[in-house]
């Protein structure tokens, strides 16, 4: 084995298992995040319906509007699995323009979630006015602060592309950044599922 071979070895840190170390890492990770979600997703099912003053979910939740923030959520997704591809050719255009999309569609999710939090709160619903608000923003508020976290990760690759320092050698970096986003979007389908479409 080379001198070049055996240091690009030593760089990737595999395991035992034949995987990554930074992989392992961030799947044990993604692990802890989804016993968190699962918390939280669970206080919000026991108290369903359990609010004695309203307003109450089917008077307040749009579902129209939020089918549509959870269409761009997905979007993202396939755009992630295009940046990565970008990413793993080599393609500076590829990565830039996927990378950009993935952002400005968090963003754009976002948006509507800042709406819509704004929009209940004119409409009385606070995260103190029954237990329908509180687990409610609780639940919903700390899903937004995920993705906004993982818009601001996909930035600095996006950056980082954008200098040329994101070539296929780095791949792993947006694979990772990629398991969390689609992480992020799986949880919001099932909170999507529970919360708006189950009432």
């Amino acid at each position: 084995m080379s001198q070049s071979a055996a240091a690009a070895h030593d760089d990737h840190h595999y395991t035992s298992t034949g995987l990554k170390s930074w992989k392992v890492g961030f799947w044990t990770f993604i692990g802890s995040e989804c016993l968190f979600f699962a918390t939280l997703i669970s206080t919000y099912m026991v108290y369903k319906g359990r609010s004695i003053v309203g307003p109450y979910p089917e008077e307040i939740l749009d579902i129209p509007l939020t089918s549509v923030s959870t269409f761009v959520l997905l979007m993202s997704s396939l755009a992630m699995v295009l940046a990565l591809d970008g990413v793993q050719r080599g393609s500076k255009k590829l990565s830039l323009v996927w990378l950009g999309m993935v952002i400005l569609l968090g963003l754009t999710f976002l948006g509507f979630q800042v709406y819509e939090f704004n929009h209940f709160v004119h409409e009385g619903l606070t995260i103190g006015t029954n237990v329908f608000g509180s687990s409610f923003f609780v639940l919903t508020g700390f899903h937004g602060a995920h993705v906004a976290g993982g818009v601001i990760w996909l930035t600095t690759l996006w950056i980082l592309a954008a200098r040329g320092k994101l070539g296929a050698t780095d791949s792993l970096k947006v694979e990772i950044a990629g398991l969390y986003w689609h992480f992020v979007d799986i949880v919001w389908i099932v909170i999507f599922t529970l919360v708006y479409l189950i009432q």
